[in-house]
């Protein structure tokens, strides 16, 4: 009778276990174009935060949503870079009449920061305004 309901019990315990692990493993995805951004803030200010402290800057915005606003540097058909300092990357082919120099702001997920190019990398980025 015991030896049945130890048997009982570890099948619970791995039952419990695959789903939890299941659970972590597949989270569902994010809609970072619906979610709200945490940080509000201009090229040049997080560029000169991660060209600063990387470290301290990724541990607050890194996987976080945010909105950067500056000038146009280079547009190709799925991503912008804003002053030179922020890499923006979208999931699909941009449809825009966006041109170089010109004013933009964007909402995306922070990925990192690329020390050789001195850039913040955005994904999932969509255009705010133009």
């Amino acid at each position: 009778m015991a030896v049945k309901r130890n048997w009982i019990t570890l099948i619970i315990i791995l039952i419990i276990t695959t789903v939890v692990g299941y659970n972590y493993v597949y989270q569902d995805h994010r809609d970072i174009e619906n979610e709200q951004a945490e940080f509000t803030i201009s090229s040049a200010e997080i560029n000169q935060l991660f060209s600063e402290n990387s470290t301290a800057a990724e541990q607050k915005f890194l996987n976080k949503t945010i909105e950067v606003s500056g000038l146009i540097t280079d547009i190709n058909s799925n991503d912008i870079t804003i002053d030179d300092k922020v890499f923006c990357q979208f999931a699909n082919n941009l449809e825009t009449s966006l041109d170089k120099n010109e004013k933009v702001k964007i909402k995306g997920r922070v990925i990192g920061y690329d020390d050789l190019l001195e850039q913040v990398k955005l994904d999932q980025c969509t255009i705010i305004n133009n």
